[in-house]
């Protein structure tokens, strides 16, 4: 008796009908992945606060020279040290033709770059107030900081000062706070006047601020005769 195999067909399928369970996708437009941004940064801006400094700067550059308009003599105040109180116990003790301001040295100095107040340079450093004297009577002004130094028992003092275009250091606010007053200078022309010719060459002799104020002097005693008449 003879047994026929029967061969049947695998179920199995052939490899290239294999079925992928493989989560991994192999299409290009199947692939997961996160958007992309332009590596560039965007453009800056000026913060508004940059913009508020920028501004203050300038108006206080634009202050500064304001102040320096009709000004005799620019001097430096160590600010170091001052409390609220004294700084503005000081303000009060000054005269009208004196203004006293805060500000910071680069601004200053932009300020006086290209006049005869740049020789203030040697101050430029630390934290000054500055001191800004609308008058002739350099002493007169100077004085009530003097006082307000000795009632105050404040140490802080002159770090320096521009007068006719000429640096004084803090040794020789001497100089500056011993000058004449005006009266002085009236009487000394007057004295001139009425002594020999040599006594007004004498006059004539002394430092140009001297002569300045001699001549001025006269000039206005002939308008007050000729007014007189």
């Amino acid at each position: 008796m003879e047994i026929a195999l029967l061969s049947f067909p695998s179920l199995k399928p052939p490899p290239s009908q294999t079925l992928s369970l493989s989560l991994k996708p192999t299409a290009p437009f199947l692939r997961s992945s996160r958007p992309t941004f332009p590596s560039s940064k965007p453009p800056s801006y000026p913060s508004i606060r940059a913009a508020i400094s920028r501004t203050k700067k300038e108006e206080t550059v634009e202050t500064v020279k304001a102040q320096l308009e009709n000004c005799y003599l620019l001097a430096a105040v160590e600010y170091k040290g001052f409390t609220v109180k004294q700084f503005q116990d000081l303000r009060r003790s000054l005269p009208e033709s004196s203004k006293l301001l805060v500000a910071k040295n680069t601004l200053v100095l932009k300020a006086i770059e290209g006049t005869p107040w740049e020789a203030l340079k040697p101050c430029m450093k630390g934290m000054n107030a500055w001191l800004f004297v609308h008058t002739e009577e350099i002493p007169d002004a100077l004085k009530p900081y003097r006082t307000f130094q000795k009632e105050k028992k404040v140490e802080n003092d002159f770090t320096g000062a521009v007068f006719e275009g000429k640096f004084y250091g803090p040794g020789d606010f001497k100089q500056l706070e011993s000058m004449p007053t005006r009266a002085e200078i009236y009487a000394k022309l007057l004295g001139s006047l009425q002594s020999p010719a040599i006594g007004l060459v004498g006059t004539l002799q002394a430092p140009a601020r001297d002569v300045v104020m001699v001549l001025k002097a006269y000039v206005k005693k002939l308008e007050e005769e000729s007014g007189g008449n």
